[in-house]
């Protein structure tokens, strides 16, 4: 048994890649002159985190903060606990190439055993550990997993998945399950194998599934970990700096900002551990941990606002929001409380980071941003055509000098029967977006949630991010329904603020501002109040299932009980 030392041209080139970035002040030239790294073998936490663990041992490379203390280890630790790891799951018979599924809240041992896998060449599948017994079962099934590691208080959920190579409980012991814990009396050396191919798999990530069943988007030895590095640009992270990512393991997010994306800069990572996430928590571990640079979704730099921000923690320098965009109101709110810009981003479970507003950027309230270093980002209309200058389109990756190392290998054939996202010259997400003058791009929606009534395109963000500045909405959701002459005119299902009783008052109160902040064609013809919207685990809503709901009305179509026409309430009223 040996362990294997670091490839150092791989290393050298992935940081001359690295500090390109960390060293190019102007956006403008970091895209024009930045070129991904060429490798062909490559193993991230051997070449790069063992690396940084031999350079700066000692440094704090993690903290998970709980409500009963944090936690701590600096990257020597790390490196030499996740060789003994990977050793004992050697000793278990867990080979490369195997997929593991991992169901592990944030805690040092999550790294440890993400560290552990990558050196070893398995294929981590992390998902979250409020995951069902159904949807469990078929992440098993469908993605074809060999292990699984998951924490203890899941074990009774899990007792009747299908036959598994290892079963290992993430801390204690269980019948018939082998415990991680007993890898403290493992070697702290390993076999290493073959080298590892740049274009191994390493990761992969169910998508949201807001629209069907989850897909199984995989990625590289490469894909991820040096795709990455466009993370590491727009989060505006640097070396020694101290980065908060609020994400929950089982998103690709966790893999983005709270794991790569700071350890590729040699930052220290800050993760939170708590049954439930509340505002003052995420603001006095910003202020105990003196956190530099924080990355939040919408939803919680909402709540935080809604809370009230307080005075700006003292260390915080950079403020980042991705998963949805960032509604102007908010943004004008953040800045307001703590004199910050949030800089805006875009990317998905299947590529990095896209289009951001990195540091030293203008920022444009409301749009995305720029195309990120390394990616040839343009929009196509709907006949396929390219758009030049400002227009309207899809977002697509332009394909025909290459692939971006930051473009997943592709999806599970077993999770999917999808064709057509990449059609040979372009990589399409789905996403529809505007870009303006200076080339900024900024969202407008799923094409599959944009729709037409009365002939005019409906966008259901456009409009949404308009109606959030109403002080009765806290959120809402647009949808078409079904309407005799316009065939489908825009509905929003309202979560109101607890100042705002949900009922016809405040319906009226909207109805009258909508006719001063919205042109006639564009405004909602029906609103209902709910207490909940439809959401993903990962908090993204579920506009198919409130779409599909109101398309099964059908026409002739009357009010709902709780259902108030705009139409009517303006005329008697």
């Amino acid at each position: 048994m040996k362990t294997a030392g670091a490839n150092l041209a791989a290393s050298a080139a992935f940081r001359a890649a690295r500090d390109f970035l960390l060293q190019t002040g102007d956006p403008v030239a970091a895209h024009a002159g930045f070129r991904w790294p060429e490798l062909h073998q490559f193993n991230w936490a051997r070449d790069w985190f063992d690396v940084v663990a031999a350079e700066h041992g000692d440094r704090c490379a993690l903290v998970v903060c709980a409500p009963d203390g944090d936690v701590e280890a600096d990257f020597a630790s790390l490196a030499r606990r996740s060789d003994q790891l990977a050793a004992w799951m050697q000793q278990q018979g867990m080979q490369r190439g195997e997929r593991v599924l991992v169901l592990m809240r944030n805690s040092i041992a999550l790294y440890e055993v993400l560290l552990a896998g990558i050196k070893l060449g398995l294929v981590l599948i992390p998902s979250y550990v409020t995951i069902s017994a159904a949807e469990c079962a078929d992440r098993v099934q469908r993605g074809g997993i060999k292990h699984l590691i998951a924490e203890a208080a899941l074990l009774e959920r899990l007792a009747q998945l299908p036959p598994l190579h290892c079963r290992i409980v993430a801390q204690g012991t269980a019948p018939g399950w082998l415990s991680l814990d007993d890898s403290r009396h493992a070697p702290f050396t390993y076999d290493p194998g073959e080298p590892t191919l740049a274009h191994d798999l390493l990761f992969g990530y169910f998508t949201s599934g807001t629209t069907s069943l989850p897909k199984l988007a995989l990625h590289t030895h490469t894909s991820y970990p040096v795709g990455h590095l466009s993370g590491m640009y727009w989060n505006g992270v640097t070396p020694g700096s101290v980065h908060l990512n609020v994400s929950n393991p089982g998103w690709a997010k966790h893999a983005w900002s709270s794991f790569f994306v700071p350890w590729n800069a040699q930052s220290t990572i800050v993760v939170l551990d708590a049954a439930e996430i509340r505002p003052q928590f995420i603001l006095d571990v910003l202020q105990r941990r003196a956190v530099n640079s924080c990355c939040a979704p919408t939803t919680v730099w909402r709540m935080l606002q809604q809370h009230g921000m307080g005075a700006r923690p003292a260390a915080l320098r950079q403020l980042n929001s991705a998963g949805e965009p960032l509604q102007p109101v908010l943004f004008d709110a953040i800045k307001q409380a703590w004199g910050l810009e949030v800089r805006d981003g875009y990317g998905q479970s299947e590529a990095t980071c896209l289009v951001g507003n990195a540091p030293g950027l203008p920022i444009k309230i409301g749009a995305m941003g720029l195309p990120m270093p390394g990616y040839q980002v343009v929009l196509l209309d709907q006949s396929g055509a390219l758009v030049a200058g400002e227009g309207e389109g899809e977002v697509c990756l332009d394909l025909r000098q290459g692939k971006p190392c930051g473009l997943m290998h592709g999806y599970d054939e077993q999770t999917t029967n999808k064709r057509g996202v990449v059609d040979g010259a372009f990589y399409h997400t789905g996403d529809f977006a505007k870009r303006d003058a200076d080339g900024y791009i900024t969202f407008i929606g799923r094409i599959d949630d944009v729709f037409k009534s009365f002939d005019y395109r409906i966008s259901p963000f456009e409009l949404e991010r308009v109606m959030l500045a109403h002080p009765a909405i806290v959120e809402l959701a647009i949808v078409p329904s079904p309407d005799p002459l316009g065939l489908v005119v825009p509905k929003a299902f309202i979560c109101t603020h607890p100042d705002w009783y949900p009922g016809e008052e405040t319906a009226l109160d909207i109805a009258r501002w909508m006719c001063e902040h919205l042109p006639p064609e564009f405004r909602i013809r029906r609103i209902c109040f709910v207490e909940t919207l439809p959401k993903t685990a990962s908090g993204k809503v579920r506009r198919a299932e409130l779409r599909d709901k109101e398309g099964k009305r059908g026409l002739p179509i009357a009010a709902l009980d709780d259902e108030y026409l705009v139409d009517e309430l303006l005329a008697q009223n």
